[in-house]
């Protein structure tokens, strides 16, 4: 509208006909318009590309191509890493490496079966005795706590507080076996035979 005013204003000025006058102002509202805009869209456009006509048989083989390729891809991913913990080689399923069964004596086996009870007896009474060691050291603690609450409950609630300072604890416990004296172990060295395994994905 701005433009269109400042031509007006300039016509004015100028000794024009009428009818120039209408058709220069015609023309300028024309292209003030932004409808203009809309007549410049069409001629910046591109020719139409022709459609190729594609073959069907070549459609339905790359199709077909595809689905196949798919199919590997589907495979490759449901192989799973074998765990050699769980397989046994095979030089160890030779039934004549296979260790034959010794029988014992009958005398042997009824000593090895008492020796197995004596022990079985032995760790029972033991156990039983630091359950019993246990429990009369808990009661007696109990006994403590109750007669130093009637006398000073200060001193009784400083004694129930937790020890921070018991932990980390740690504590050797029995053996089966007597521990070696003076036992020196083996120096030994390390072979790493862990294998790698690498998931193989499908090339095009």
């Amino acid at each position: 509208m701005a433009a269109v005013a400042r031509l007006c204003g300039m016509q004015a000025l100028r000794p024009l006909s009428r009818l120039s006058w209408k058709t220069q102002v015609r023309d300028t509202h024309q292209r003030a318009s932004l409808l203009s805009f809309w007549e410049l869209i069409p001629m910046r456009a591109e020719p139409l590309r022709k459609k190729k006509k594609v073959d069907p048989k070549k459609d339905q083989a790359a199709k077909d191509r595809l689905k196949k390729r798919i199919r590997k891809l589907e495979k490759a991913s449901q192989e799973l890493i074998p765990i050699e913990d769980f397989i046994t080689p095979v030089r160890f399923l030779d039934k004549s490496r296979q260790r034959p069964q010794v029988e014992l004596p009958f005398e042997e086996s009824e000593r090895r079966a008492l020796l197995l009870k004596r022990w079985s007896l032995y760790k029972q009474q033991e156990h039983q005795m630091e359950r019993d060691a246990i429990r009369a050291m808990l009661e007696a603690q109990q006994e403590a706590l109750q007669e130093l609450k009637l006398e000073s409950l200060e001193l009784y609630t400083e004694a129930i507080k937790r020890n921070l300072s018991l932990f980390p604890f740690e504590r050797e416990g029995p053996n089966y076996t007597p521990p070696i004296s003076n036992y020196q172990p083996p120096e030994g060295r390390y072979n790493d035979i862990t294998k790698i395994y690498t998931q193989v994905e499908f090339k095009r």
